[in-house]
């Protein structure tokens, strides 16, 4: 993937299309899930700004790790959605030979370590790829995406505090959506913020509106760049909202009210990037379409991928398997 690291017409348009290919990928895979043909389905539908925004500004051989919810950070950081999409429906062609399932994709090739249903998990994870990369000798930033139902967990203080004394190039980056399944923010987070606890281990903490990927591009690049001039790490709070509930069969209604979601979908992260794009003259209404077009097709290659892809050899059962006590 190449970097855009300045905010021009070409990195525009790239976050443009990003963000829509993520959301017209999330909702086939809700109607690949509605017909039984995956199970476990987390959608994104909502949250596609904040890793686009950062993924402006990261290599190849930059490293991403993420959560359950993790669709969108594999897009952003340019992972196949042919393999994706084949990894979804169990196939042998996709990115981890149909064993990964949604929650655990991963692409190495493109800096993508892994998705991960543990919460919490990738943390000290991208912290030890970060003390790699400063072994190494390199440029190399390390990006961790986590909810705020992670926050408090005690491996992300751990992380932090070790990233800080030294100076590894780790984004921490907490996907704020308001809710770690069914409870409220406020209900789990003292202090009412996530950034504030930067301040504890000497970090920059930035509390940022998530759904606007012009905001989370500039927060993102100041990171980034901090990061790889090797002064340390960053806690980035991106304020997000995830549209649908926390798995596919979930009524969100259940636990939010139908005012607070119309506030956040009226200030959705495509529709401002539209309005910006279009009011500025960057592009046309006409161009836009254009590539909403190339998204839909692209989705419709990728399903037509997947459905003609073969399962997995029973022979293959027992492969990619270690014993450590052998």
């Amino acid at each position: 993937m190449t970097t855009h690291s300045t905010m021009n017409k070409d990195t525009l348009l790239w976050m443009y299309s990003t963000m829509v290919t993520i959301r017209r990928f999330e909702e086939q895979s809700r109607r690949e899930a509605d017909a039984g043909k995956l199970r476990g389905m987390h959608s994104s539908i909502g949250q596609e700004a904040v890793p686009t925004g950062i993924s402006a500004h990261l290599r190849d051989n930059d490293f991403v790790l993420g959560t359950h919810r993790s669709h969108h950070h594999c897009i952003a950081k340019g992972v196949d959605i042919n393999e994706m999409m084949a990894e979804l429906l169990g196939k042998a062609t996709g990115t981890n030979s149909g064993k990964g399932g949604t929650m655990h994709i991963a692409d190495i090739n493109k800096g993508m370590l892994g998705a991960n249903g543990v919460v919490g998990s990738n943390i000290p994870v991208a912290t030890g790829v970060g003390l790699s990369a400063k072994v190494r000798g390199t440029d190399q930033v390390s990006v961790v995406f986590f909810g705020d139902g992670a926050s408090s967990q005690g491996v992300l203080h751990e992380s932090m505090n070790l990233a800080s004394i030294w100076k590894l190039p780790v984004l921490f980056v907490c996907e704020n959506n308001r809710y770690a399944e069914s409870t409220p923010f406020e209900f789990t987070v003292a202090g009412g913020s996530i950034s504030n606890r930067a301040a504890g281990y000497d970090i920059p903490g930035v509390s940022v509106d998530g759904q606007s990927v012009l905001e989370m591009f500039e927060v993102g690049g100041e990171a980034v760049a901090r990061a790889r001039r090797g002064d340390g790490p960053t806690l980035i709070e991106a304020q997000t909202y995830r549209y649908h509930g926390h798995f596919g069969a979930d009524d969100p209604l259940g636990y939010r009210s139908e005012e607070e979601q119309e506030y956040y979908m009226d200030r959705d992260c495509i529709k401002q990037l539209t309005a910006h794009i279009i009011e500025n003259g960057f592009a046309g209404e006409d161009d836009l379409q254009s590539l909403d077009e190339k998204a839909l097709a692209a989705i419709a290659e990728a399903v037509r991928f997947a459905d003609e892809s073969p399962f997995p050899d029973d022979a293959d059962l027992m492969t990619d398997v270690y014993n450590t006590y052998a």
